[in-house]
């Protein structure tokens, strides 16, 4: 019986969850769902990802001029959802976001599109635009944003529980909803479409009614859970 007390002390909690160092880079996953990140410079992240830090680090919200008039006005229709805010310094940065699964990908030369609300945190030598695509304002609140990233370094983005990751091919193209789409690779260019049925089905405020279609040579990642956009609220 004491054998089994001592399991649920304080020393053996803390023992199973303190943190280590595991020399994997300027990002380690602390936990499947907590992003460290070895400072010693600059990093990207997601605005309010923050959760701890250790060391000298001064964070900075983005300006919405930094990226040129464009992003200004994009961000107009984004709302906070694109916020990106950077950390400056050197110590232990501690990220994550409402207790999403943590991904990292190391791009080389490559470029690929993650929804402006599953991107947490990037290198600053990746090449970041932030898209909006007016085309489906009218169809979704806002319309739909996205951060299109590009170069070399490391990325990390977020999804609700276990992603699928489906390959497009000509032959076969992937439709998916817009709500469940994390990210695609650079190179496809998602079409916009409405299905009549699906409205006439579930009604006509379903954001069922809008897919992606996914038509070349490429990938797309969709997670199971269907997230509301922060400018379809309210």
């Amino acid at each position: 019986m004491v054998f089994s007390l001592n399991r649920y002390s304080i020393e053996e909690f803390i023992k199973k969850t303190e943190q280590e160092d595991k020399g994997e880079g300027f990002f380690e996953l602390e936990t499947p769902r907590m992003l460290e990140v070895n400072l010693d410079g600059q990093v990207w992240a997601k605005a309010g990802a923050m959760v701890a830090y250790h060391g000298d680090i001064k964070f900075v919200r983005e300006s919405i001029l930094e990226h040129g008039l464009g992003t200004a006005f994009k961000k107009a229709f984004t709302g906070e959802g694109a916020s990106l805010m950077k950390a400056n310094g050197k110590g232990k940065l501690y990220l994550a976001d409402s207790g999403k699964k943590i991904i990292i990908l190391h791009l080389q030369n490559e470029s690929i599109y993650v929804n402006g609300n599953d991107l947490l945190a990037f290198e600053p030598s990746i090449k970041w635009e932030i898209k909006l695509m007016k085309r489906i304002a009218g169809m979704m609140a806002g319309g739909l944003f996205n951060v299109r990233c590009e170069g070399t370094g490391m990325i990390a983005l977020t999804t609700h529980y276990e992603p699928l990751t489906l390959k497009v091919t000509p032959s076969q193209p992937i439709i998916t909803d817009p709500n469940a789409t994390v990210a695609w690779s650079g190179n496809l260019q998602p079409e916009f479409q409405t299905d009549i049925s699906l409205k006439t089905f579930l009604g006509r405020g379903s954001g069922e009614s809008i897919q992606m279609k996914f038509a070349g040579e490429g990938f797309v990642v969709v997670q199971p859970y269907e997230e509301v956009r922060m400018n379809e609220k309210g």
